[in-house]
């Protein structure tokens, strides 16, 4: 499934995948791009190798070959921004709700997103914290990991890839990373 928003990126999505990737909106030179995660300095392809998602460190033109992986990506808003703060706090709660019917019609097993302030702020959840989240969306598990900007200072490389790590994990998923 490849919903192309008006303004955004498509979608990278299909039915019963084990885990989509849900960042707060995409950057405006990912959009020019045509690929999710294209902003230099951002550290979600890294990360996916490092944890054992992907065999290899994807790069943002090849992000379709995650389907066959069980994995996807779309984002809480999808009108782009150069920060996430310049979002108000309605764009976020109605992306929430859109989110949310998108992956009730999907079926995915976890929600993993990309930041907690996003996630926060689209879904009422002041205290929620890194980790696996009580409930559900959409039907779907959630997960909350750092935001894999380059800006998020708080979460080296390393600690990045082990934050992912923890969901992968947690999914049952093999580690993807090993050599056969």
């Amino acid at each position: 499934m490849a919903d192309v928003p008006a303004e955004g990126l498509a979608d990278v999505l299909a039915e019963k995948l084990t885990v989509v990737f849900v960042g707060i909106n995409p950057a405006p030179l990912s959009v020019a791009a045509g690929h999710s995660f294209a902003t230099p300095g951002n550290r979600f392809w890294p990360a996916l190798h490092a944890s054992g998602f992907t065999p290899v460190v994807l790069r943002p033109q090849r992000e379709r070959d995650l389907l066959d992986l069980g994995l996807g990506i779309t984002s809480i808003v999808r009108r782009p921004t150069s920060r996430a703060a310049q979002l108000t706090p309605r764009e976020l709660a109605d992306g929430g709700r859109d989110l949310t019917r998108r992956l009730r019609t999907l079926s995915p097993r976890w929600a993993a997103f990309l930041g907690v302030s996003g996630y926060r702020a689209a879904f009422g959840a002041p205290q929620a914290r890194l980790g696996a989240q009580a409930g559900t969306i959409g039907g779907a598990r959630v997960w909350i990991l750092p935001n894999p900007s380059g800006r998020n200072a708080h979460f080296p490389p390393a600690a990045l890839a082990a934050e992912f790590t923890r969901l992968r994990q947690a999914t049952g998923l093999p580690d993807r990373s090993a050599p056969s």
